[in-house]
């Protein structure tokens, strides 16, 4: 892999305190608390974007119009814009089945192909078309009940519709996580897993403490919110041209859709705020390298593990 990114220098929470890092996942991988040292020219792209910003009044629209932009996006591009997510139990080893050597130390389980009988429950929080959880299941991941949601019902009927889409052991369902639609579908403490994967970025900053609260009552006490957004200062976030802006960090895309930016202490924060356990958090900084298309992108995360206490 190409060489880690620039220097960092230390944010402002990370010199008085700091969480358990994740490990170097891939070669080239950065891990660190550290936010990303911007270049002159870096600068000047930010300055730039404030020339002309979202007005107050699209701003709104966009709120009001959330799940339609979603929907419209799921009905462009159905199954075809996002990559299975084949990393996640890479990275996140809750995920794996108790069936794999990773886990009991022994040989694999034999699949026997029926839902399984555990009481261990999974949910994917802005499932989309079911880029985490199927992949899963291809891989003799069954160990949990799956109960798969997204803001768009377009998303979740396409979740329904594939072919891997069992109803012993799964249930997809359109809700806004930032209401208490979910509590129509789960009972309060009722989760052992949730994952928020490039999710809470989607939603107005002013519905983060809202969000994650929602998730909080939902977790069983020990259960594990599994994260991961796009971090402060992320080559998208640069790109963005005048007219994009909405907030600090808070950006508008062509079609709509919206994505903000985090800080690692900034997430730490929020979860700590309501009432998680930090288990890790950090940056990750990682290149994209796509040698054939000649593509060589560096990409910034924030990746990170939330306990609710028992």
């Amino acid at each position: 892999m190409a060489e880690a990114p620039e220097s960092t220098v230390p944010s402002k929470e990370s010199r008085t305190e700091t969480f358990p890092k994740q490990t170097a996942f891939n070669l080239g991988d950065l891990v660190t608390d550290r936010t990303k040292t911007l270049t002159d020219a870096e600068r000047a792209q930010l300055a730039e974007q404030n020339k002309r910003m979202v007005t107050e009044y699209q701003a709104q629209k966009l709120e009001r119009e959330a799940r339609k932009h979603w929907d419209l996006f799921y009905k462009r591009n159905e199954t075809r814009f996002f990559k299975d997510r084949h990393w996640t139990t890479r990275e996140f080893t809750e995920l794996l089945s108790e069936r794999c050597p990773a886990v009991n130390g022994d040989e694999p389980q034999v699949d026997d192909g029926h839902p399984p009988t555990t009481t261990k429950t999974l949910l994917e929080i802005g499932c989309g078309v079911g880029n985490l959880i199927f992949p899963l299941i291809e891989e003799g991941h069954r160990d949990f009940f799956i109960y798969a949601c997204d803001l768009s019902p377009r998303a979740v009927e396409l979740v329904q519709k594939h072919n891997l889409f069992d109803d012993r052991y799964m249930r997809a369902f359109a809700c806004d996580i930032t209401t208490d639609e979910v509590f129509g579908t789960l009972a309060e403490q009722s989760l052992d897993i949730a994952t928020l994967i490039f999710v809470l970025s989607a939603i107005h900053p002013d519905k983060f403490r809202t969000t994650l609260s929602n998730i909080y009552r939902l977790m069983k006490p020990g259960g594990v919110v599994l994260f991961r957004d796009y971090g402060r200062y992320d080559m998208a976030q640069l790109r963005f041209k005048p007219g994009h802006k909405i907030a600090e960090n808070f950006y508008m895309r062509q079609d709509g859709t919206r994505s903000y930016y985090f800080a690692e202490d900034e997430v730490s924060a929020m979860f700590r705020d309501v009432g998680f356990e930090v288990l890790v958090n950090s940056y990750i900084h990682r290149r994209t390298i796509n040698a054939k298309e000649n593509i060589d992108v560096p990409r910034i995360f924030v990746q990170g593990k939330f306990r609710r206490p028992d």
